[in-house]
């Protein structure tokens, strides 16, 4: 599939798929998923008894397997599958068995580029991860919250180190879990561990954990703050410097610290998904002003306007701009751009997409059971029966549309100039 810009972007419009019915001999056939590039259709298809495959536009692997599902399109454009065979399961990618079989997979994530497919392990009751197939060299009694870096040589999940009897509250308190990085368990041991995290460079790697029952922190490499705090969040590296911030909790308020030192004053009713802009300048993070009053915020400054339920902030390539999904408690959602709400109201919204030079966002909504592709704020000319996100071309002035109208899947490019 490539980069962007290898892709078609041929303004009009393509029919993929002229039916998307069920193909002769296939008893059903589940939801559809799309590739980046629009190119390729895909879904699970039942082709015979205790039989299934995977439709692609309109052939069909070759392979088949006992039960299929978590189909995902890989950034290179490989679809990985966890496949069901003799009661074990793989991971599979574009028809083509990744290592061996095992009792489960699940959880599947991709290098930046799409070469390497990482995924949770089972074998023999015991977890950890695989790469491309490949597990562990060591399992534990429990792993999740698995961790992947951008170029797939490092992966990690949080883990449970020591047993502990049934109700062993002792052995709790003492701490049990840790994160294991490329199957090697850090020597600290935690009462518990949360939401591990690597840098950009995959050379480091922080966490949140309770030191204790009643202390939360942050730890990075196996070594936690000195201060500790009522709750924390999810850290966040930043890109300028290799510190770590992350939401904590002070006296009943939230606020924002780094390296174990206060950075924005607990002020905040909460604070979470803080995101850094890539020249590490500007923190955003969406925050409570007061109760059940949601908005964004940039450097501890909230914008003015607030609403009951905010989510999925999305931060510009530049970093000087946001947008955020606002509704009234998941009803009546807004798209919010730069502090400003689009025009109308929907039954669903999806994060917006900002083009690579910041400059347009576009958005899929639905309403009344159908689907459009706003972009700044403006409604592509019709609506659909589906449609996935739009994808901007290198330059920003184009939108790709990938959506299904009629039974038929269509691929459209859509200049920005036209909405």
């Amino acid at each position: 599939m490539g980069k962007i810009s290898s892709w078609d972007w041929e303004p009009g419009q393509k029919t993929v798929v002229k039916s998307l019915s069920p193909l002769e001999g296939h008893e059903w056939q589940e939801e559809p998923y799309v590739s980046p590039d629009g190119e390729t259709i895909v879904a699970i298809v039942k082709v015979g008894d205790g039989e299934f495959s995977v439709r692609t536009n309109d052939s069909v692997w070759d392979a088949t397997f006992e039960k299929i599902w978590y189909p995902k399109f890989s950034p290179d454009g490989r679809l990985a599958a966890i496949c069901q065979q003799d009661m074990e399961w793989v991971l599979v990618a574009d028809g083509e068995t990744m290592g061996e079989t095992t009792d489960y997979i699940w959880d599947t994530m991709f290098s930046e580029d799409g070469s390497s497919i990482a995924t949770m392990y089972k074998s023999m009751e015991r977890y950890g991860m695989s790469v491309n197939g490949e597990p562990w060299e060591n399992l534990y009694e429990n792993a999740t919250m698995p961790a992947f870096t951008k170029d797939g040589a490092h992966t990690a999940a949080v883990v449970q180190a020591e047993s502990m009897a049934a109700a062993d509250l002792d052995g709790f308190k003492r701490g049990a879990y840790t994160v294991a990085v490329d199957g090697e368990a850090w020597k600290g041991r935690y009462v518990n561990i949360w939401n591990p995290v690597f840098n950009d460079a995959g050379d480091s790697l922080a966490a949140t954990c309770r030191t204790t029952v009643y202390a939360h922190t942050i730890v990075v490499d196996d070594k936690p703050w000195d201060e500790t705090y009522t709750q924390v969040w999810e850290p966040v590296f930043c890109p300028k410097d290799g510190g770590v911030v992350a939401p904590v909790r002070v006296a009943g308020k939230w606020g924002v610290a780094k390296d174990g030192k206060i950075l924005w004053e607990p002020r905040y009713v909460q604070c979470f998904y803080l995101q850094y802009s890539p020249s590490g300048e500007d923190l955003w993070a969406v925050v409570a002003t007061s109760y059940g009053q949601f908005t964004a915020c940039v450097n501890n400054a909230a914008w003015n306007e607030t609403w009951p339920t905010v989510s999925d902030l999305v931060v510009s390539p530049d970093g000087q701009r946001a947008a955020i999904l606002a509704s009234n408690c998941n009803e009546d959602f807004r798209i919010v751009v730069d502090g400003t709400p689009w025009s109308g109201t929907y039954d669903m919204a999806w994060p917006a997409v900002f083009s690579a030079d910041s400059k347009n966002v576009a958005a899929k909504v639905e309403k009344n059971g159908r689907f459009r592709i706003l972009v700044n704020g403006k409604s592509f000319e019709r609506d659909f029966d589906a449609v996935w996100p739009p994808i901007f071309n290198e330059d920003g002035t184009k939108v790709l549309i990938r959506a299904i109208e009629n039974n038929s899947y269509v691929r459209i490019v859509a200049e920005v100039c036209n909405f």
